[in-house]
């Protein structure tokens, strides 16, 4: 049996017959597709989707946003669900580049299908085509190679057969996924060719939770048992496998402690005796204790990011060994680590039970719960605190009036800036899914995509995004997107009038926050050194559609949440925050370089305490 369709066409029919299951459990694969029509797609995949509306085209207004918005889907999703994206060929396609890497490092699938150039070559150049004049086989959908998982060209319509598995293959992988891109060439978008039609019947991927080698599960198991002060790195891969309740068995019964890193917080409740809160460069004092004296570290679904490893420099302890679960192999030998290849649930569950009777020592537990208790009473400490009352007011005062007003099953979407370190310190997280920060890639502008995309994965719950003005400016687009389609999220805009995380560190390398201000230039010196910019960021928001309350303080910034949670479309809370008030940290590093020559005192003040800290990094071979 065969099936005369356009390459488009069959691409789109493909697409909304695939299904994953896992554990018994089986949905459909694709939300629907993200897009933004040019002459690059539009007689393609443009008139595939139009006569496909079972398989729900969704208007965006930025080709890198839209990335971001699938991303955040998936990850609410568990990795479970995605969108497919579609773009013109030339600056639509690279500006999904950022939301692919993004993809990528975070190990979110989304895929990519980026209209090109002219298979034929027959009308080339063809606008917006790069040419090159050693070979007429690239285009600039070439870029995506580096930042996808998996990257295919469909210069004729049988190549589609063989490359669609291949994306679902990847996609679905719960050690290979991220960003795939599937390059469209506009010409071919729209060939017809006879199909085979046991192409498009419905097809269900399993996702497997594989297991790691038993000897090697005995061999962690001992080595285990011979610790006196083991501890946990809790990372994002916990998360997706479903494992918080088999993390929270396995810490509960053995009572080794767990730290979290960016994307694994909220795998363990915050409150929970064997709780560190965050782990790394931005972790909790009491995290960064634990980790320093850790005789073996039991890594989790992480990558060992250097925010995670302070740089390779928290783990100090000399007899320091690491055992690492992960389904992904080139994560888990990392730091020379015995590694438990393998999904985080079902490795968790046997190693407990290989573990049998195992408990660290009484008073290692005891110290771990009073540990977990003052620094609980620390994060109250600094909430009340911090300035709450008087214009500017604090980060932390935002953090913790919007910590207490939300319900346990409420999202809060963060991605840059100075709030991700206060946030890891001092977010009390409640389920899995409470705390969802992108860190892996950092991207500015991710936040306001980004809960667009968590509230369709999931209308039932509220979902509030912390911008700063910096992220804002980058990316505020898809407000509009989520007016037209009638997802409703709270936005919480800081404005600080600069770069607030980048002006810090700046300040750290002895560069006295150099071009980290929005300020007017002044003719005199020729610097960014004069008065405040007269930017009205408010009013953008509600040009862009949103309903905007301004508050100025704790007790009006819990009057807004009230009053946005009764709104019918997205709310903007504008908030003045202090540009300078962070959140300290807590005797943990973060290698940024500092010129190793300079006339300024205050770098070379600065490189003095880079050497010194350089001392404390570690090579794990």
């Amino acid at each position: 049996m065969k099936k005369k369709l356009t390459v488009a066409q069959a691409t789109i029919a493909f697409l909304k017959n695939q299904y994953v299951e896992r554990d018994g459990v089986e949905q459909p694969f694709f939300a629907g597709c993200f897009g933004i029509f040019g002459h690059g797609n539009v007689a393609g995949l443009g008139q595939a989707l139009q006569e496909n509306p079972d398989f729900r085209y969704y208007q965006c207004r930025n080709e890198q946003s839209m990335v971001h918005t699938a991303v955040a889907y998936a990850k609410v999703k568990n990795r479970l669900s995605t969108f497919a994206c579609t773009t013109s060929i030339g600056p639509g396609a690279t500006n999904m580049l950022t939301g692919a890497a993004l993809a990528t490092i975070n190990r979110i699938p989304v895929l990519l299908l980026p209209g090109d150039i002219f298979a034929t070559r027959e009308p080339a150049p063809v606008l917006q085509q790069l040419e090159s004049a050693a070979t007429q086989d690239i285009s600039v959908n070439d870029c995506f190679k580096p930042v996808s998982k998996y990257w295919d060209r469909i210069n004729r319509p049988e190549q589609l057969i063989y490359a669609l598995p291949e994306v679902m293959r990847v996609l679905t992988s719960p050690a290979d996924t991220g960003a795939v891109t599937l390059s469209m060439p506009q010409d071919v978008q729209t060939h017809a060719y006879d199909f085979p039609a046991s192409m498009f019947e419905k097809r269900v991927w399993h996702i497997p939770r594989t297991r790691p080698d038993i000897q090697s599960l005995e061999k962690a198991a001992a080595w285990i048992r011979a610790s006196k002060k083991p501890v946990i790195v809790s990372g994002g891969g916990t998360i997706y496998s479903g494992a918080t309740e088999s993390l929270h068995s396995f810490a509960s019964q053995t009572g080794i402690p767990v730290g979290e890193t960016f994307a694994g917080k909220g795998s363990v409740m915050y409150n929970a005796p064997y709780c560190l809160g965050g782990l790394g460069a931005t972790g909790t004092k009491y995290a960064i204790e634990i980790a320093n004296e850790a005789d073996i570290v039991i890594g989790i679904g992480t990558r060992y990011s250097d925010f995670t490893t302070a740089s390779k420099s928290i783990f100090k302890n000399p007899e320091v060994k690491f055992i690492n679960i992960n389904v992904n192999e080139f994560d888990a030998y990392k730091h020379n680590a015995l590694a438990l290849t393998g999904d985080a649930k079902v490795t968790l569950d046997e190693l407990l039970f290989l573990l049998n009777d195992y408990r660290v020592d009484e008073k290692y537990n005891q110290r771990i719960s009073k540990m977990n208790k003052a620094w609980d009473d620390e994060v109250t400490k600094i909430y009340a605190e911090g300035n709450g009352t008087v214009p500017p007011i604090d980060q932390a005062v935002v953090i913790g009036t919007l910590n207490s007003f939300m319900n346990e099953e409420d999202i809060m979407i963060n991605a840059s800036g100075s709030a991700p370190g206060d946030l890891h310190k001092l977010w009390r997280a409640t389920n899995p899914k409470n705390f969802h920060l992108e860190y892996g890639y950092s991207t500015m502008g991710y936040e306001i995509a980004a809960g667009l995309g968590a509230k369709m994965a999931a209308p039932e719950k509220e979902i509030y995004v912390i911008c700063g003005d910096g992220g804002y400016l980058m990316n505020n687009h898809e407000i509009i997107t989520s007016i037209q389609e009638g997802y409703r999220f709270t936005i919480l805009l800081l404005n600080n009038n600069g770069y607030a995380s980048i002006g810090g560190l700046s300040e750290s390398i002895g560069s006295e926050r150099f071009g980290t201000k929005y300020l007017y230039r002044e003719e005199k010196s020729g610097q960014l050194s004069g008065q405040t910019l007269p930017v009205d960021l408010a009013k953008n928001a509600e040009s862009l559609g949103a309903i905007v309350i301004k508050a100025t303080d704790a007790a009006s910034l819990n009057e807004a949440l009230a009053s946005a949670k009764q709104q019918q479309r997205t709310t903007v809370i504008y908030i003045e925050t202090h540009l300078h008030r962070t959140v300290k940290g807590y005797n943990a590093w973060w290698e940024v370089p500092v010129a190793e020559v300079s006339t300024s005192s205050t770098v070379q003040k600065a490189y003095e305490t880079y050497k010194e800290n350089k001392k404390q990094q570690r090579i794990f071979l």
